[in-house]
């Protein structure tokens, strides 16, 4: 296998695991907090949060090199507070909607994370580079090189792709619509159609409009 498409391969599967051990997590809290199930998903079609999913690919391509539990702690901490407050800022800017709001916290920067998050982040990564990193190596160098292997990932990137961008379009057609901008081709119509906001709310139990 061409070592380009190796590596394709493996931040695939390791971004789509961290969107699922998130997805579970943020479930699992909010059950414990609250004793009710609410959907924390981030795309359209699946359990996926993929805020969690590049966390966990920027701790695969950034802790390796770090040596020592504090700073393996310390780098852990600002890199996840970094994605999770440009996805915060993103999520706002492109769509009008923010998935969670840390004002009340102590310490938080402008609502989108705080010290308490990046704390968090710190513990997951140590437990990422000592626990799970290991088994992901292991893991991928024996199943990537199989045939069945490269067809079922090819296929889920293609998947990945289109969920990505269907959410993608159908929370920016929600946000035009907020806006009482009107359909302006027939992917709007579509996305109006099949991606209405009773859909959309219902999906994203979580998101706040801002």
């Amino acid at each position: 296998m061409n070592e380009n498409i190796r590596n394709i391969f493996k931040i695939f599967w390791i971004f789509i695991l961290g969107c699922l051990i998130g997805y579970v997590m943020e479930v699992s809290l909010n059950i414990f907090l609250t004793k009710n199930f609410e959907t924390r998903q981030g795309l359209i079609y699946g359990p996926l949060a993929p805020v969690y999913g590049l966390g966990t690919l920027a701790f695969y391509l950034i802790l390796p090199r770090i040596k020592g539990i504090f700073n393996i702690f310390l780098t852990s901490g600002i890199v996840g507070g970094m994605v999770e407050y440009l996805c915060s800022y993103f999520q706002e800017r492109w769509f009008g909607t923010i998935s969670w709001d840390y004002s009340n916290l102590f310490l938080n920067i402008n609502g989108r994370t705080s010290i308490m998050y990046c704390i968090l982040w710190g513990v997951l990564g140590i437990i990422f580079i000592k626990l799970l990193y290991p088994y992901i190596e292991k893991i991928f160098d024996k199943f990537i090189t199989r045939t069945s292997t490269k067809i079922v990932t090819t296929f889920a990137i293609g998947f990945m792709v289109f969920n990505i961008s269907i959410s993608s379009m159908a929370a920016k057609r929600q946000y035009e619509r907020r806006e009482n901008i009107k359909p302006q081709n027939n992917i709007d119509q579509f996305l109006d159609i099949y991606y209405p906001d009773e859909y959309m709310n219902k999906v994203f139990a979580n998101k706040i409009e801002k």
